[in-house]
């Protein structure tokens, strides 16, 4: 009945990455690394994070006429990703810049540049790829009305994804869709707002839930991630691993948890497997480099 396990409508960005000894402080210099520059944006993310795990998937996304879009169109077709849903011009490509410490960790700043081109019109002229998609997976890197507009083409019966990031205020109407809404700690207390829910990541689940989902997922980087539905709320345990980088990890988790929900899995199964695989993901540099095949999640 699907031509496609997932659709990603995102962001495609060029990766722009220095290591660090630290991050600089307000007004302060520090030497990095060699710049290095790699296929990036949460949406191209997870789409190759997708199709290297075995997913039949395509990618809704703009990107710009220019190199950096020539860069993100090879990486998505080298994965075996469907790009023809890849708008190009409008904009130039967009921007990341990464800084990543000696710890792995890493502070990003966002120029959406063609991201934020990518409109409600592209949605709804992309309309037969909604229908043939069993899993719709979208992020905040485009416009939020893009996003809503993703949400009123679902076909009934697939099902729709969402990570927040960058957070800020969901419509009811896109809360509503979420199945689930994967959110980490930041997201979580940004989009909770004053209400909290406790200090503790099962609070904020489940004041997550709440607000209207079908389900949430709260990711926890080395502690794992907390999934609740309306069957409950469970803690999912991490895979120890020695970090390299965790530029996005997030991202081939997202991926990881909706093909497997696509392909039938229960939520708490489901991001058992996707926390495998951000585990594998962090033990390499760079995001779509570092992303796993099924081997290297069964290696682990």
């Amino acid at each position: 009945m699907y031509d496609y396990d997932l659709l990603v409508i995102g962001s495609a960005n060029a990766d722009l990455v220095v290591g660090v000894e630290r991050r600089p402080g307000p007004g302060e210099t520090v030497l990095g690394s060699e710049l290095d520059v790699h296929p990036g944006g949460k949406g191209a993310n997870q789409a190759v994070a997708a199709a290297r795990l075995g997913a039949r998937t395509a990618l809704l996304a703009r990107v710009g006429d220019d190199a950096y879009g020539r860069l993100l169109l090879d990486a998505q077709q080298a994965a075996g990703v469907d790009t023809a849903g890849v708008l190009v011009g409008g904009a130039p490509t967009g921007v990341a810049l990464i800084t990543v410490d000696p710890s792995g960790d890493n502070s990003i700043v966002v120029s959406p540049g063609a991201n934020g081109k990518l409109a409600p019109g592209d949605v709804r002229a992309a309309g037969s790829l909604l229908h043939a998609s069993r899993v719709v997976s979208a992020q905040l890197e485009i416009p939020l009305e893009t996003v809503v507009e993703a949400v009123r083409g679902l076909a009934p019966g697939t099902r729709f994804v969402l990570n927040p990031s960058p957070p800020r205020p969901l419509p009811p109407e896109v809360l509503r869709a979420c199945d689930p809404l994967i959110v980490n700690e930041h997201e979580a207390r940004v989009i909770l707002g004053g209400e909290r829910g406790g200090e503790e990541p099962a609070g904020w689940a489940r004041a997550l839930l709440a607000r209207g989902p079908r389900s949430v997922v709260v990711t926890l980087g080395a502690q794992g991630a907390w999934v609740a539905s309306a069957q409950g709320a469970v803690l999912v345990p991490a895979v120890r691993v020695d970090a390299v980088d965790t530029t996005g990890a997030g991202d081939a988790f997202t991926a990881a948890l909706a093909w497997r929900l696509g392909r039938g899995d229960a939520l708490a199964d489901a991001a058992a497997y996707a926390v495998r695989v951000g585990a594998a993901a962090v033990t390499k540099a760079g995001a779509q480099a570092s992303y796993p095949t099924p081997g290297d999640v069964a290696a682990l």
